[in-house]
């Protein structure tokens, strides 16, 4: 067990197995105090991220032929290593972000499960592999004997999220299924928990040398400057890009990727309102408890989680008022609180003075007044349907702990609101058995506009395992056929190839006629 207090952070960038030595330029900040940590890192420059994507570029080469099992066996040890490094790790994230300790322990065992699931999809893969064997008598021509199978991309970049400092940054989901699909790494980290991202690469590095793994196999640059990024993504050597953020650089990004001289995939993760739509009948019988829970999952993490519940669309009744009552209520005894960074509180506080100044919003209630400039309230604002339908400015993520209500005259003008959702992670369905079975026209229309539509359930949290997806139509995420989440974010960082009539004397194993999980036709 490592000693937090014992912690020498480097500040430096991991390239090709070896730590630079670059000059210290750039510190990480505590968000609740508001004040620069004694943590100071180096800005890469160009030169730093050409030779962390020649070294990923160099380490491909042999880390796509490594067998499945010892890929499983290095993401098993990175679990293993950032687990017994959990204390000094958290510690760092704590004061780099605010992040409850309880939050981050949690936080870092998923961060592990992640590594743990995506190794256990390799030793016992959950995908089908296709074969269709020759027919040499098919007239009027022989059928050739046709493997379906898959290869990595090659070198992938990935951008370290600033709402979650573990399982969505460093060895979060993006470098797991990267590593998992036979790619080799380059993380950007993320500024904000620079000091956090250097531990857990502490943690990888010491995995792959027990492993045996490449020199290159998996390299973090630090950096502040725009530059860092648009330099990253249209370097030749990276084959697919990771990203989870704000619209505004991931469309920028986005943009980079495509106009590439050769385009590469950007799979991003780009903002979500995920709306609740409650139904009358439950409204009625539980708008207390509906409102509360509301209130209780829009706080967590401060309403910095990628599904935290922003909108919540339901029809004018006395459920309604009651509803609001608690909202209220609730809404107005909760404290504000620091954000992930003063720049994050900066923007929620701009959009809010909007919001709260548009003439056809009206404020539900606010939390307690914030002790400092960098604190932000917790505010429930509520709009009729007509009015949000009209604006695309209030139908927008407002990152923090806001919630819109949108009061719909009926059935027709929620259902209105369904169609017309832009494309979003997650949305609720509260209702009643039987008002869920009366409504599949709403659920429909729902579903085409969400990557996971839940019922009777709030939408914070994600569920690390095989069935899950976490993406959705743009602009909740770059291409609606992903997931970050879940075995299936491998896929992401994979390409289809086909071998057709290649000796079985060297043919892959996943595609041989008696390998696991092989189909043959």
């Amino acid at each position: 067990m490592t000693d937090f207090n014992q912690q020498n952070i480097s500040g430096q960038h991991f390239i090709n197995g070896a730590w630079t030595s670059e000059t210290t330029d750039f510190c990480s900040n505590n968000p609740v105090t508001n004040q620069a940590l004694a943590f100071k890192f180096a800005n890469a420059s160009a030169e730093i991220v050409t030779n962390a994507t020649a070294a990923a570029k160099q380490a491909f080469k042999q880390y796509r032929s490594i067998a499945p099992e010892r890929r499983a066996a290095f993401l098993n040890t990175i679990a293993d290593e950032i687990q017994a490094d959990i204390e000094a790790i958290t510690a760092t994230a704590h004061l780099e972000t605010g992040l409850p300790m309880a939050r981050l322990q949690g936080e870092t065992g998923r961060t592990c499960g992640q590594l743990r699931l995506f190794a256990a999809n390799l030793i016992n893969p959950i995908d089908n592999r296709y074969v269709d064997l020759a027919n040499p008598e098919r007239a009027p021509l022989p059928k050739p004997d046709t493997r379906l199978s898959t290869l990595p991309l090659g070198p992938v970049a990935v951008f370290g999220a600033s709402n979650f400092p573990l399982a969505f940054s460093t060895a979060g989901g993006d470098t797991a299924s990267a590593l998992a699909a036979g790619c080799t790494v380059v993380v950007k980290g993320h500024p904000a928990h620079a000091a956090t991202s250097e531990l857990v690469c502490k943690a990888i590095e010491r995995a792959a040398n027990q492993c045996d793994m490449p020199a290159g196999v998996f390299n973090l640059v630090q950096g502040v400057t725009p530059e860092v990024s648009t330099q990253l993504v249209t370097d030749s050597a990276i084959r697919a890009v990771g990203f989870t953020g704000s619209l505004k650089v991931g469309r920028i990004l986005a943009d980079l990727c495509a106009s590439r001289a050769e385009p590469i995939p950007f799979y991003g993760e780009l903002g979500s309102t995920n709306p609740q739509f409650i139904l009358p009948q439950l409204l009625e019988q539980q708008a207390q408890e509906l409102a509360s829970t509301q209130v209780q999952s829009m706080l967590m993490g401060h309403g910095q989680f990628c599904t935290s519940p922003g909108v919540i669309v339901a029809i004018k009744s006395d459920g309604l008022n009651q509803y609001k009552a608690t909202l209220a209520q609730d809404i107005a005894a909760q404290s504000a609180a620091s954000m992930l960074t003063s720049g994050i509180a900066a923007t929620y506080q701009a959009q809010l003075e909007t919001l709260i100044a548009n003439p056809n919003i009206e404020l539900i209630a606010q939390g307690e007044s914030s002790p400092a400039n960098h604190f932000t309230r917790p505010t429930a604002l509520k709009v009729a349907a007509n009015d949000f339908l009209a604006s695309s400015e209030i139908q927008q993520e407002v990152f923090g702990p806001c919630a819109v209500l949108v009061e719909c005259d009926d059935a027709a003008q929620m259902l209105l609101i369904a169609e017309q959702l832009e494309g979003q992670l997650t949305a609720s369905v509260h209702g009643l058995e039987a008002e869920l079975i009366n409504n599949q026209t709403l659920i429909e229309a729902i579903a085409f506009n969400v990557g996971r539509i839940i019922f009777n359930q709030m939408p914070t949290g994600v569920e690390v395992c095989h069935s899950m997806n976490h993406g959705g139509p743009y602009p909740a995420s770059t291409d609606s056929r992903t997931t970050s989440v879940g075995s299936a974010a491998m896929a992401r960082f994979e390409r289809p190839i086909c071998y057709q009539n290649m000796p079985t004397s060297i043919l892959p194993e996943r595609v041989s006629v008696d390998a696991q999980g092989v189909k043959t036709f």
